[in-house]
């Protein structure tokens, strides 16, 4: 694989059992470019070890005057010489390209499972996470898959250098080729506290990155409630703690090269006493004593590569586990057997909520995160199980309990992309991506809903007209003006307009919105409701909302509590008969609900609404 080929067709399903796994399964879909790699390693690592040879033959040479040989000596070092740079260039140049592509790879893994999960990413693996392992863990595992190949390179050669004294010259070869195991492995028993210390530093510099990017993304709100220097307290202290296990992992990889210091020297020293004695009694030539001290001098370099490999592993092994977490995520969905998009009633077993085909159906829940979970299961998004053992375990299947059915055929039971275009679930905060309006309503859609007719039904006049005035460059056309990354430059109702908007625009079979008004006063919530009821004429929608203007204007609204719809009816209907109903909507509290309602008491309830409807 080349850089020029990037990006993968398909960078294929990676091996998510643990972060050591997938580091496998990454070199193993690499092997072709760590093969070529090693291979241009082995032979900078051999040229380089060929030096010493030609080196000692020259001194020989000197020694006994004999000019034809130091001039075939000059030349072997020259060769050497070329040899050298071209294998490093290549070496360098193949490494590079596995780090890119590796990196690569990873990040068309983090996009796909980004697109695959949604919205309901955020809410199962924190924003800061994902931004961690999408920049600094990708550098990491990259940096990991780079000096592999010179790590294997260096231990062939290792191996090949040491075989090559021991025949050249027994005496002194099998004291380096003996030492060098020692060498290599002598910092091994200090790793692993140095591989926790490494740990540890990751997790606290990603726990300082989620909440820089948590401070980040509500600094207006922190402003506003005057809780900015909290914050940036907070984030000051976290970033302490990244600083001290930072010193603490440096001073421990700091004495692992004291150590790989320390070790060779002493290699040294002993060489050359035992050797200056076997060539003081005559037992060893000159040339031979600088050939072997040569070669041990110039296998310390290699022997960097084995400090190098430890350092890169014990870093990536994290930043693997962090990218394992986000990559085993999974909508929980069966083998596909529908090829069509069904269309009809949606229906959620569990609950018992039936949303009736081409119908406004709106749902009260007393519980904000219920409604919440409630919608990811219409779309399909509903959150496994994870078990103590990290298996991802649907509950629902488990127990015989099927689905969310469309038409009744289950959303798990069909394609992805399939599922997407049939249900769509409006979050209760969308995000609004950086771009142009005309962008940012450019989505997979129908084709029946305009851009206009959309933005009329979310009534967004307001809002185009202060993007008109915002942007010069736009030449006055809305469309054309940027808005911010998400959406920081307007307001929080001008907002859950433009992505109701961009809802309404993808005109799918069934329409599910959590809190679509809740950002916007009375007299514009009554209008968009009325908007959506409107547009989606014919169209099956779920609102999940509290609010007597929308409610009003539902075909059909269902009561859930405790997780499981109690009562079907209008507005109106629940108003005079339901007491639990009647508490959500006029935020009555437990001791203000009568047990059984009176008839004044519901009509004084519904003159409320009708008066809030005429003002409106």
């Amino acid at each position: 694989m080349q850089i020029r080929d990037l990006p993968y067709s398909d960078p294929g399903d990676p091996d998510v059992r643990s972060g050591p796994r997938f580091l496998i399964w990454l070199g193993r879909n690499q092997i072709r470019g760590q093969l070529k790699a090693m291979s241009w390693g082995l032979l900078h690592q051999c040229s380089i070890a060929g030096l010493p040879l030609a080196v000692g033959f020259a001194v020989q040479a000197v020694v006994d005057r004999s000019g034809g040989r130091l001039a075939l000596a000059g030349g072997l070092i020259a060769v050497l010489g070329v040899l050298i740079a071209v294998g490093d260039t290549m070496l360098h140049r193949t490494a590079v390209t596995n780090w890119i592509t590796a990196a690569a790879r990873i990040q068309q893994l983090l996009a796909r499972k980004t697109a695959e999960l949604g919205s309901a990413l955020t809410r199962r693996v924190a924003a800061g996470e994902v931004v961690a392992v999408s920049t600094g863990d990708v550098e990491k595992i990259g940096w990991f898959v780079e000096a592999l190949s010179r790590f294997a390179a260096a231990a062939a050669a290792l191996v090949i250098v040491c075989v090559g004294l021991v025949l050249y010259l027994p005496s002194l070869g099998v004291l380096v080729a003996l030492a060098m195991p020692l060498l290599a492995l002598g910092v091994l028993p200090l790793l692993p506290r140095a591989t926790r210390r490494a740990d540890f530093q990751r997790e606290k510099a990603g726990k300082a990155t989620e909440l820089a990017s948590d401070t980040v993304a509500g600094l207006r709100v922190l402003r506003g409630i005057g809780g900015e220097e909290l914050f940036l307290g907070r984030y000051r202290r976290a970033s302490q703690e990244v600083r001290k296990a930072a010193v603490r992992s440096a001073r421990m990889w700091s004495l692992i090269s004291a150590i790989q210091v320390l070790l060779p020297g002493i290699l040294l020293i002993s060489l050359v006493t035992y050797g200056a004695s076997l060539a003081r009694d005559g037992k060893i030539d000159v040339g031979q004593l600088v050939t072997v001290y040569s070669a041990a001098t110039l296998l310390l370099f290699p022997l960097h590569h084995f400090e190098e490999i430890a350092m890169a592993y014990s870093f990536s092994r994290p930043s693997a586990q962090r990218a394992v977490r986000v990559l085993s995520l999974s909508r929980v969905a069966r083998p596909s057997t529908v090829e069509a998009s069904p269309a009809g009633d949606l229906y959620d077993p569990v609950t018992g909520l039936m949303a009736p085909e081409g119908l406004f159906t709106a749902v009260v829940c007393g519980d904000p995160d219920e409604a919440g979970r409630l919608a990811d299961r219409l779309g399909g998004h509903a959150q496994p199980e994870v078990t103590k053992d990290g298996a991802v375990k649907d509950v629902a299947a488990d127990h015989g309990v099927p689905s969310v059915l469309l038409g009744g055929v289950p959303l798990d039971e069909l394609d992805l992309d399939a599922a997407r275009s049939a249900v769509l679930v409006q979050d209760k905060d969308p995000v609004l991506l950086s771009g142009t309006l005309r962008e940012l309503l450019d989505v997979p859609s129908s084709g029946r809903v305009t851009a206009g007719d959309a933005l009329s039904a979310a009534q967004c006049d307001d809002v185009l007209n202060a993007l008109a005035q915002a942007s010069v460059d736009s030449g006055g056309d809305p469309m054309n003006t940027r808005i911010t990354e998400r959406g920081r430059s307007l307001s929080g109702g001008q907002r859950q307009r433009l992505a109701l908007a961009r809802s309404l625009v993808t005109d799918p079979e069934a329409l599910v919105l959590d809190e679509p008004t809740s950002a916007v006063d009375s007299h514009t919530e009554a209008r968009v409701a009325a908007g959506i009821k409107a547009l989606r004429k014919d169209r099956t929608t779920v609102a999940f909302a509290s609010s007597p203007l929308l409610l009003d204007l539902a075909d059909r609204v269902a009561l859930v509590h405790r997780g499981t719809v109690v009562a079907v009816g209008t507005h109106r209907e629940l108003l005079r008969g339901e007491p639990r109903y009647r508490a959500v909507v006029t935020r009555e509290t437990d001791d203000e609900v009568p047990v059984q309602p009176g008839k004044d008491e519901a009509i004084r309830a519904i003159d409320t609404i009708e008066e809030i409807e005429e003002r409106a």
